[in-house]
C-alpha cells in the first residue's frame, strides 16, 4: 500500500444553471482542502473539474494516514510529590489515570518548577476513515443560491442529484449525501454515451469521459468552443466576436460543444447593429460573425451540445429561433423612428425613479443642471450639456428599449443619428452610461463625459439622500459601481471639478422632503420646511463629507487593482484633494518620491518631526507663526533653515502649478540638512524660546511636504 494516493469527488445531477457550475466546483475544491488541512491530512495540488451535469474535484498525493501524534498529560508538581522516597496519592492516582507505572513518568523542567508528565504517541487515523465525514460536509457546505427539494427528500441541492463518485486511488470512500451512496459508477454524454461506467481510479477520470463524449476539463471544453466556433465562422466568410463572458457560458451549457454555422435574413441587417448584437449574443447565446473593418455579416454560429448527424436540421432550428426576435424588433424600430426622441420627455413623468425621489423625467431634471455646472470644465457649451441631458433617458421609453432593456443609450444614439441629430449629441446619449463595466473604458468625447459624471453624481447623492446605501452584498442601486464610474471618468479624462462643491450642488438638487427625511437622520431632530429651507445649505456639510469617503474608497479599489501601495494612496487621501485628477498627479508623485535614495529617510524623519509636534500640542505649547534665524544656535540650524528656503523657492512654485514631482524631488535635497540637525541639535532646549523655534523650523518642513501628501505615512 503506497503513502499516497489520488482523491476523486464527482456529484452528478441534472443539468446546473451555466453560471454556477464553476462556483459550484471551485467551492468544492475549497471545502476539501481547508477540511484535509484541518484534519492534518497531506495533500497536493487539487483541480475543479466541471460540466452542465457534473461537478468533481481531483487532488494529487493525498496522505493515506494522518501523522502520529505526541500526547503530553501533565500531572502534580515534582516537590512534594514523594515522602522519604515513597510516591504520594497524587502521583500515585496520576500514574493511575494514565495506565502506567511511576517509573512510566517523566519530568519537566519549567521556569515555575518541575512537574510529572506522561508522554503517550498516538498513531495517525487511517485517511479512508476520517474521508466520509469531510466529503458529506464540504459537499452540503457549498453556496447554494436557490436549492431545490426533488422526491420525499428534505434536503436540498440546485438540481436534483442522480449520483456520488468518492475514489480514494482505487478504494471506495463510503460516503453518503442527498440519498446516494458513493460508489465509482457515473453516466456519459445524454445522447452519445447514456449509459453508466465505472471509473477504476482517479488517474484515468478525464479520459474516461471524454471517450463517451463528456469534456470534464473546463480548459479544455473552452478551448474548444473558441476553435469551433471560429472554424465556423471562416466557413461563413468572417471571424466570429468572441467575448469572454459568452465563451465561458456556452462551454458551461455543453458537454460535448459542436459549432454550426448559420445564416441570418438580410433584410435585418438594416437593424442597428447593438440590436443584431445584442439578440444573438445576449438573448441566444450565439455568435455574431463580422466581416472587413468589423462589420455585421448576415451570419452567426450557435454550438449545440451534441455531434449530429443531420446538422442542417439544428441550423434550421437556430435560424428559426433567430428571426422572430430580429422581426420583433424591426418593428419596434420602425415604429420608434415616427416619433421624435423629445417627445418621449412627457412619459418620463408617469415612471417613478424612487418612491422619495420623484420620476424619471425629475431625475433629468437634477441631471441636466449638473451637466450644466460641470460643462465649463470640459469645454462644452451648458446649454449643449443640459439639453443632452435631458434627452439621455427619452430612448427609456421608446418600444425597442422596453423590449430590450440593455439597449438603453444605445438606442438613444441610434434615433438620434436617424432622426437628423449631431454626432457628438447622439454618442453622448450613449456615453452617458460608460463606463458600463467596472473594466469598460470611459466616454470618449467630452460631452459624454459630462452627461457620465452628472448621471452618477445626481445618482449617488439621490439615493444617499433617501438612506439606501451599499450594505455587505447589498447594493440595489450599484452606487459602488457608480462612485467608481465617477473617479474614473475624472482621472482618465482630466476634467478638473471641486468634488465636494459639486456634491453639495448635488444634495441641494434633492427633493426638499428627502433631504429632510435625511438631515432629519443626520441631525437626529425633525426639521419643519422652513427651517430646512434656512439650514439645508449647513447641515448638508456631512452628506458631502460622507459621499466624498464614499467615492475615496472607491478610488482607492481603482488604484489598489493598477498595483498602488495602500500607505501611497493613505499619503494623499490625508491631504483630502478636492480635485481628483490633482489627486492623481499627487498620487504619481508620491511613487516617484517613494522610489528615490533619500525617501526612507526623509519619511522617518517626518515621523519624528509629527511626535515631537504632537506632543507640543498636547502639552499645550503655542509655536511662532515662523522660525527667527537670530534665535538659532547652531550651525545645523542656519544649514536646514537656508536649505529650506533655497528648495521652497523652487518647490512652492511647482506644487502651485501642480507639478508634485519636481516639488518633492526638490525637497529630497534636504535629506542631509535634516540629518546634521537632528544629529547636532537637541531640540526641546530648556530655554522656551529657543525650544519654540527649533519646533518652528521643523514645522515648516512639515508643512512643505504637506503640500503633496502626508509623507509620515508611507511606509
Amino acid at each position: 500500500m503506497t503513502a499516497h494516493a489520488d482523491l476523486l469527488v464527482e456529484l452528478l445531477c441534472e443539468e446546473l444553471p451555466a453560471k454556477a457550475v464553476r462556483e459550484l466546483a471551485d467551492g468544492l475544491l475549497a471545502n476539501l482542502t481547508s477540511r484535509l488541512k484541518k484534519s492534518a491530512i497531506a495533500h497536493g495540488a487539487g483541480r475543479s473539474l466541471y460540466t452542465p451535469r457534473r461537478i468533481a474535484v481531483c487532488i494529487d498525493g493525498v496522505a493515506l494516514q494522518q501523522p502520529e501524534q505526541t500526547l503530553e498529560k501533565r500531572g502534580p508538581a515534582v516537590a512534594g510529590s514523594t515522602i522519604d522516597g515513597t510516591p504520594g496519592k497524587a502521583l500515585l492516582g496520576f500514574a493511575q489515570s494514565c495506565g502506567v507505572a511511576i517509573d512510566g513518568l517523566q519530568k519537566l523542567e519549567t521556569d515555575k518548577g518541575a512537574w510529572w508528565v506522561h508522554r503517550q504517541v498516538k498513531p495517525g487515523a487511517l485517511t479512508l476513515d476520517a474521508l466520509p465525514s469531510i466529503i458529506e460536509d464540504s459537499l452540503k457546505s457549498l453556496p447554494l443560491g436557490k436549492p431545490m427539494r426533488w422526491a420525499d427528500r428534505d434536503d436540498a441541492f440546485l438540481r436534483p442529484v442522480h449520483g456520488l463518485i468518492a475514489l480514494l486511488g482505487d478504494a471506495v470512500v463510503p460516503a453518503q449525501v442527498y440519498g446516494m451512496h458513493s460508489g465509482r459508477r457515473t453516466r456519459g454524454h445524454r445522447f452519445h454515451s447514456p449509459g453508466e461506467l465505472s471509473i477504476p481510479s482517479p488517474g484515468v477520470y478525464i479520459d474516461a469521459l471524454f471517450a463517451v463524449h463528456v469534456i470534464v476539463d473546463p480548459a479544455v471544453r473552452r478551448d474548444r468552443v473558441r476553435n469551433e466556433v471560429i472554424l465556423a465562422a471562416r466557413s461563413l466568410g468572417g471571424e466570429p466576436r468572441l467575448p469572454d463572458d459568452l465563451i465561458d457560458e456556452v462551454s458551461n451549457l455543453t458537454e460535448w460543444p459542436c459549432a454550426i454555422g448559420c445564416t441570418l435574413p438580410v433584410e435585418f441587417m438594416r437593424l442597428p447593429e447593438a440590436v443584431i448584437v445584442t439578440t444573438i449574443e445576449t438573448h441566444q447565446r450565439f455568435f455574431p460573425v463580422v466581416g472587413d473593418h468589423g462589420r455585421l455579416l448576415p451570419s452567426f454560429v450557435g454550438v449545440a451540445n451534441i455531434a449530429s448527424k443531420d446538422p442542417d436540421e439544428i441550423r434550421k432550428g437556430y435560424e428559426r429561433v433567430v428571426r422572430p426576435r430580429l422581426a420583433d424588433a424591426a418593428f419596434f424600430f420602425d415604429q420608434d423612428l415616427k416619433q421624435p426622441l423629445a417627445e418621449h420627455l412627457d412619459a418620463l413623468k408617469t415612471v417613478t425613479y424612487q418612491q422619495k425621489l420623484g420620476s424619471v423625467y425629475d431625475k433629468a431634471v437634477r441631471v441636466a443642471a449638473l451637466a450644466r455646472a460641470i460643462a465649463p470644465a470640459a469645454g462644452i457649451d451648458p446649454d449643449d450639456a443640459a439639453a443632452a441631458a435631458m434627452l439621455a433617458k427619452a430612448d427609456l421609453m421608446s418600444r425597442m428599449v422596453g423590449e430590450f432593456p440593455e439597449l438603453q443609450g444605445q438606442m438613444g444614439r441610434a434615433y438620434a443619428l436617424a432622426q437628423g441629430h449631431s454626432e457628438s449629441l447622439a454618442i453622448a446619449l450613449d456615453e452617458a452610461y460608460a463606463p458600463r463595466q467596472s473594466a469598460s473604458p470611459i466616454a470618449s468625447s467630452a460631452l459624454g463625459q459630462v452627461l457620465a459624471l452628472a448621471e452618477r453624481l445626481d445618482t449617488l447623492a439621490s439615493i444617499f439622500a433617501v438612506g439606501i446605501k451599499p450594505t455587505g452584498n447589498k447594493d440595489p442601486f450599484a452606487l459602488r459601481r457608480a462612485a467608481l464610474g465617477l473617479a474614473r471618468t475624472l482621472i482618465e479624462s482630466g476634467i478638473r471639478i471641486d468634488l465636494p462643491t459639486m456634491l453639495e450642488k448635488a444634495i441641494i438638487g434633492v427633493p426638499a422632503q428627502s433631504l429632510k427625511d435625511y438631515l432629519t437622520k443626520v441631525a437626529n431632530q425633525s426639521f419643519d420646511h422652513g427651517l430646512l429651507g434656512k439650514l439645508a445649505d449647513r447641515l448638508s456639510a456631512p452628506a458631502v463629507d460622507e459621499l466624498y469617503e464614499f467615492i475615496l474608497e472607491r478610488t482607492r479599489a481603482y488604484y489598489t487593482e493598477a498595483g498602488v501601495t495602500q500607505d501611497v494612496f493613505d499619503a494623499v487621501a490625508a491631504r483630502r484633494p478636492h480635485d481628483l485628477v490633482d489627486f492623481d498627479r499627487r498620487l504619481k508623485a508620491v511613487l516617484a518620491f517613494k522610489a528615490l535614495p533619500a525617501c526612507e529617510n526623509l519619511v522617518a524623519a517626518n515621523k519624528r518631526i509629527r511626535n515631537i509636534l504632537r506632543k507640543s500640542e498636547e502639552a499645550g505649547g503655542t509655536l511662532p507663526l515662523a522660525a527667527t534665524p537670530a534665535l538659532y544656535q547652531h550651525q545645523a540650524e542656519h544649514s536646514l533653515h537656508a536649505s529650506l528656503m533655497q528648495a521652497l523657492a523652487i518647490a512652492e512654485p511647482a506644487f502651485a502649478r501642480g507639478e508634485y514631482v519636481e516639488g518633492l524631488t526638490q525637497l529630497a535635497q534636504l535629506q542631509s540638512p535634516i540629518n546634521a540637525f537632528f544629529d547636532g541639535v537637541m531640540v526641546m532646549a530648556e530655554d522656551p524660546s529657543v525650544r519654540a523655534n527649533r519646533q518652528a523650523l521643523l514645522k515648516r518642513v512639515a508643512e512643505s511636504f504637506l503640500q503633496t501628501a502626508d509623507v509620515s505615512l508611507l511606509a
